[in-house]
């Protein structure tokens, strides 16, 4: 008989145990970056960047153009660094890279503009899900490099 209070005693102690296992979880949850005010804040940076210079560039300001895409890199390594970068993010990201490209593109840089197309090739290949917009931008992509390997030549 005593061996049966035993037994019962074990196992009241293991099931106390296990309960105390099943309690809140200490270790904290991760927040998604991209959720946070600071990323779509510098989301927006970067979107006025590339749109201050495009203007620029179009104006003929190349050497404005210039810093402002100097200024927009960083901000563009910041957003991509996240796990999971936003949709949004991307694009700015992509319109940097492409905006940059098509500079060099225009000073006979050929083999640097073509490398600015190749991480947007990569990017938008690589994007899920596959969208319109996602689409387009690969076939930008991959048309801007065919215009560099035909200045190349």
């Amino acid at each position: 008989m005593l061996w049966m209070v035993r037994i019962d005693f074990v196992f009241i102690i293991l099931s106390a145990a296990g309960l105390a296992g099943c309690g809140a979880s200490s270790t904290p949850v991760a927040r998604d970056p991209t959720q946070e005010p600071w990323y779509r804040d510098l989301t927006g940076q970067l979107t006025g960047l590339n749109r201050d210079a495009q203007e620029a560039f179009r104006e003929g300001k190349a050497d404005r153009a210039s810093e402002l895409i100097l200024q927009g890199a960083p901000l563009a390594k910041r957003l991509l660094d996240v796990p999971r970068p936003a949709t949004a993010a991307m694009e700015a990201a992509s319109d940097l890279d492409d905006l940059y490209g098509r500079m060099l593109l225009s000073n006979r840089h050929y083999g640097w503009a073509r490398l600015q197309f190749q991480k947007n090739l990569a990017r938008w290949k690589s994007w899920t899900p596959q969208t319109a917009e996602s689409e387009r931008r690969l076939k930008q992509a991959t048309d801007a490099i065919a215009e560099c390997d035909r200045s190349m030549h």
